[in-house]
């Protein structure tokens, strides 16, 4: 089946993803401050984590699974000083290097363009576009959470 045989070859190659993440965000103009607070060991475990265990978040995790995963993540960057804008540029481009990956691995039969068309390419987009929403939804739950700390501490001076 070629949802699993796409599932496999992502995740053995989940280190090298990794490494090719962790260069592009280097490079990036779009992570600016998010390269600088987040520790480069960080990001790239949290990556090689996702890329090796994509299997079990496409086919067994369910969205509340995604829900309290990408929330932490999103309070954790907030709690970082990562503005918004970067830690989801952080998880595009998670999702493009991924397809940048699937296509220099294409063959004959196995071209991105018929995996777009199969199911597997939606549980891909699913998957990433909940983990944007989710992510965005913790760092704003942190922001107010840090905001009314700050009046709470303010007002006791």
């Amino acid at each position: 089946m070629i949802r699993h045989r796409l599932i496999h070859l992502i995740e053995d190659h989940s280190d090298e993803l990794a490494n090719e993440l962790l260069s592009r965000a280097r490079e990036s103009t779009h992570l600016l401050s998010f390269i600088s607070k987040v520790p480069p060991a960080e990001l790239r475990q949290r990556v090689y984590e996702i890329y090796r265990h994509l299997g079990q978040w496409l086919l067994r995790r369910t969205e509340a699974d995604i829900e309290q995963q990408y929330c932490a993540i999103g309070a954790r960057r907030c709690r970082q000083g990562v503005v918004l804008s970067e830690l989801i540029w952080a998880i595009i481009l998670t999702k493009e290097n991924l397809w940048d990956f699937l296509n220099r691995e294409s063959c004959p039969g196995f071209e991105v363009e018929v995996l777009a068309e199969h199911e597997m390419f939606r549980m891909i987009d699913h998957f990433f576009n909940r983990a944007i929403y989710f992510a965005s939804k913790g760092f704003e739950q942190a922001a107010i959470a840090e905001q009314h700390a700050s009046i709470g501490a303010a007002a006791s001076r």
